[in-house]
């Protein structure tokens, strides 16, 4: 299920915690990013590059 969430839904995730996920390219991400936050830039993000995820966990991508 997708859904779009606000900023305080997402600081209540990440204290249960929630996968994250980060899809800026590494450059961008390397100048900041959500602690905790897993770096798969868009135009890699597959099959592969998202096995480091935990399928029955619930991920929020940004």
């Amino acid at each position: 299920m997708m859904a779009d969430i606000d900023r305080q839904t997402l600081l209540d995730l990440i204290d249960t915690g929630v996968q994250i996920v980060d899809v800026l390219p590494e450059r961008e991400f390397q100048s900041g990013h959500i602690p905790g936050a897993v770096n798969i830039p868009l135009k890699k993000l597959n099959v592969q590059t998202t096995s480091v995820l935990q399928r029955d966990e619930p991920v929020v991508v940004y």
